[in-house]
């Protein structure tokens, strides 16, 4: 079969300057709210357990479940939502999250006791699982390539916000009983995003693999610059997806899709062992123990979210500026400074400069970590995996990402406890240097490359990251 040109690294959409049709936007705007429910739900609670413990009476060990819940349920809906996504569309799972986010926020808001809560967050799991394996495939696969980072990381931006949110709510809403709220307000976007859903386009790559070719054509047109050749579009999506056999589990085993798994399973697992959620959910538990008032920690906590949101702003930008790969191997190595500076200062006695420091490389690590790694590990799975494995490779990749965020979140304390605050500290320091070896040997560079051009390079005999680079 003669090559076909690919499309999408064309004059038309290689260039940001051309302007892109407003439906591209009003997607990927709408579809990231499952971000920011993603955020709020995982956020909120921080703010919530420090009044619903007493309320519902809960145990230690109760608390950590109500906690630790939700990942558990994000595992299992990230697994499935990849299966439903193949066989359903991407649009449909989507909207499916969005009504199991309001129900399991509905479900938590009225729970009377310690079971049903636990039931609801599981239930909030199995949303925030499927919104964060499905959203950015479905963002990959409508957006030009030219834009496609920046829409995507509006996802991640999503998240943040979400988190900001969820930190400012348990501020305002601090008190007996406030937490019902702060759960029941995530039912206003989830239904936001439900309705929004009823009227976006199904993925036209979805189309094209199912054999819906003219809904595919009037679906590209919408979502394409004018005097952008679509045909041609279709025809090399055509090309690719005929190239491959549906997906099962035995097409995951296939030798040329390996660089492809190791690179989006190597940068989900790194996005958590560098630590993010380490500090995410335990900063204010580690000032505390470290001689910081009440008051600071929370201070703390909303100065992370803002940092989150600060650090998701620029990775938006930096993703499509500067590339996927040299933003990880810029702001991944700050990160690891940033954490090994925390690290130190908690070497040192008790004293104001050793406060600010600890407060300012805590703030400066969530900064440049968010930039370097959260910023790109939901871009990249669904950009470097090819379309017939698609939707259950990007769900492997997202467990992943829950799996390993499970695992920072039982183990952080107990590893402060057994080699202090500085010897973890230390121990993320070094993984954010394995991650930056492991981006420097592995991870290509995808920007302005359509998803038919990394499917092909990763067909090509030879290293999937030189050959991105060569046919550049």
């Amino acid at each position: 079969m003669p090559e076909l040109t690919a499309v999408p690294a064309s004059a038309d959409t290689a260039r940001t300057t051309v302007r892109q049709p407003p439906q591209v936007y009003a997607v990927a705007a709408v579809s990231a709210l499952g971000g920011l429910l993603f955020g709020y739900d995982t956020g909120i609670i921080s703010g919530a357990l420090l009044h619903l413990r007493h309320d519902l009476h809960l145990s230690s060990r109760q608390q950590e479940i109500v906690v630790s819940v939700i990942l558990v349920g994000a595992m299992i809906g990230a697994l499935v939502s990849g299966r439903l996504a193949v066989r359903h569309g991407r649009r449909r799972v989507v909207l499916w999250v969005a009504v199991v986010f309001a129900a399991g926020a509905l479900a938590a808001a009225v729970a009377p006791g310690t079971g049903t809560l636990i039931a609801a967050r599981f239930v909030l799991g199995l949303a925030v699982g499927g919104a964060s394996n499905m959203v950015p495939v479905y963002i990959a696969e409508v957006a030009p390539p030219a834009i496609r980072g920046r829409l995507m990381v509006l996802f991640q931006l999503m998240v943040a916000i979400g988190q900001l949110i969820s930190y400012l709510c348990g501020w305002l809403l601090n008190g007996s009983g406030g937490w019902r709220l702060m759960f029941g307000l995530a039912v206003i976007p989830a239904a936001v995003l439900a309705i929004g859903m009823l009227k976006l386009p199904e993925s036209p790559r979805w189309l094209v693999e199912h054999g819906h070719l003219d809904t595919a054509h009037a679906v590209l047109s919408r979502l394409r610059p004018a005097g952008y050749d679509v045909a041609a579009e279709i025809a090399s999506i055509g090309e690719v997806s005929a190239a491959a056999p549906r997906a099962d589990r035995r097409a995951l085993l296939r030798p040329w899709l390996r660089p492809a798994l190791v690179v989006a399973l190597g940068v989900a697992a790194f996005s958590q062992l560098t630590g993010i959620n380490a500090v995410v959910y335990y900063a204010p538990t580690i000032l505390s123990d470290a001689g910081f008032g009440e008051s600071v920690a929370l201070i703390t906590g909303v100065g992370v979210g803002a940092m989150l949101v600060v650090a998701g702003v620029v990775g938006a930008i930096a993703v499509d500026a500067l590339g996927r790969r040299r933003t990880m191997l810029w702001f991944v190595p700050l990160s690891g400074l940033a954490m090994a500076v925390l690290g130190v200062a908690f070497l040192a006695g008790d004293s104001p400069v050793q406060r600010w420091t600890v407060v300012l490389s805590l703030l400066a690590y969530i900064l440049f970590n968010g930039i370097g790694m959260q910023s790109v590990v939901w871009l990249i799975a669904p950009e470097i995996l090819p379309l017939s494995v698609r939707g259950p490779a990007t769900s492997l990749a997202t467990l992943s990402v829950w799996g390993f965020d499970l695992l920072i979140a039982v183990t952080a304390l107990s590893a402060i406890n057994a080699i202090g605050r500085s010897g973890t500290f230390f121990v993320y320091a070094a993984m954010n240097a394995l991650c930056v070896l492991f981006v420097l040997f592995k991870v290509p560079e995808t920007r302005n490359r359509s998803l038919e051009d990394i499917e092909r390079a990763l067909r090509a005999p030879g290293s999937l990251r030189r050959n991105l680079a060569r046919s550049s």
